[in-house]
């Protein structure tokens, strides 16, 4: 990570609340656009069909949230990632008056009472944070019933699910909300539609985002459809725009594409992380939430941006007062 993207964010830029709790609605966040060498550029999430020409296309993920945090007297335990073998990767947190911290303790084979009268194994570490585990039952149908949504410490109080989910969010499975497009919403959506603006869905679940500084992110599932694959390319062919709405969408349509940047319907697990050095090929724009520093995104944002012009945004979106996290302020990269 270069220098220049390694800044110090302010606790006052954290947004603490949802939008609508500040009598605002979803579209009415603020939308930075970065334009190769251009100044940044600002606007509200709403006068977006006007920043993008008929003939692009915005690639959404359609994976909806789950209830993915379950709270015990003193820890918590985040349910971050169904894996084939029928176990789950969870986070074990300790929880704190204003939410939770990393806990280090577990043994594997311990069992763990949770609410409910279910109980938890511990299989063993996947990571230095993660466990693999199983639950003595249903893990999403136990999450409907006892589950509430991961909230850190930024967010001072607990909201209802449907404060995670997107207007896309059809396909159940993410433990936290692609939050990218939360902003969008169905007025939004039609605007799009009638200027000429394609939206297409992939499906990429994504895991716990409590990852450790300059931990790299690890497999998650996803799938790239026939027919969002040949949207993207005839896009790409006729000279428009394939944007991603988040950093999932990229990682998901970067897998699914070839050499030659031609995607192709994909469906599996990918562990694939966009670089500078690898670049991207299907992705021409993306839109954004605002990065802490060191994370592994800036790496993606890098590769796409360019790194001048990615951290001349980030000293604009510090100096003008951006809000960071998934209830707050966007931004919008474009290649071209």
């Amino acid at each position: 990570m270069t220098a220049a993207l390694d800044f110090s964010l302010p606790p006052g830029l954290s947004a603490t609340e949802p939008p609508e709790a500040r009598g605002m609605s979803r579209d009415a966040v603020r939308l930075m656009v970065s334009r190769g060498e251009a100044e940044p550029s600002h606007h509200h999430f709403s006068n977006l069909p006007g920043l993008l020409d008929p003939g692009d296309l915005i690639v959404v993920n359609n994976s909806a949230t789950l209830p993915a945090a379950v709270r015990l007297d003193r820890l918590a335990v985040h349910f971050s990632t169904a894996r084939p073998d029928g176990t789950w990767l969870v986070e074990l947190r300790r929880r704190t008056g204003k939410g939770s911290e990393p806990y280090g303790g577990g043994e594997p084979g311990e069992w763990l009472p949770m609410p409910g009268r279910a109980t938890l194994r511990l299989v063993g570490r996947e990571t230095q944070r993660l466990w693999r585990a199983v639950l003595d039952r249903d893990v999403e149908a136990y999450l409907r019933a006892h589950g509430v949504p991961i909230r850190y410490s930024y967010v001072e109080r607990d909201w209802p699910i449907e404060a995670y989910q997107t207007v896309f969010a059809t396909v159940p499975g993410s433990a936290e909300m692609p939050s990218a497009a939360r902003p969008f919403t169905v007025e939004l959506v039609t605007a799009l539609v009638a200027r000429g603006i394609g939206i297409a869905p992939i499906t990429l679940h994504t895991g716990v985002a409590s990852a450790e500084k300059d931990e790299p992110p690890y497999a998650e599932r996803y799938e790239v459809p026939a027919t969002t694959a040949r949207l993207v390319n005839l896009t790409r062919e006729n000279g428009g725009r394939v944007v991603a709405a988040g950093t999932t969408v990229v990682r998901a349509l970067e897998t699914a594409a070839g050499a030659d940047g031609r995607v192709t319907a994909s469906e599996g697990w990918t562990g694939h992380v966009v670089t500078p050095e690898i670049g991207v090929r299907a992705v021409t724009g993306l839109i954004t939430g605002l990065h802490e520093p060191r994370s592994s995104h800036l790496l993606m944002l890098t590769a796409i941006a360019g790194e001048a012009a990615l951290a001349r945004a980030y000293e604009e979106a510090l100096r003008k007062g951006y809000l960071w996290h998934e209830f707050g302020d966007t931004h919008l990269i474009l290649k071209q």
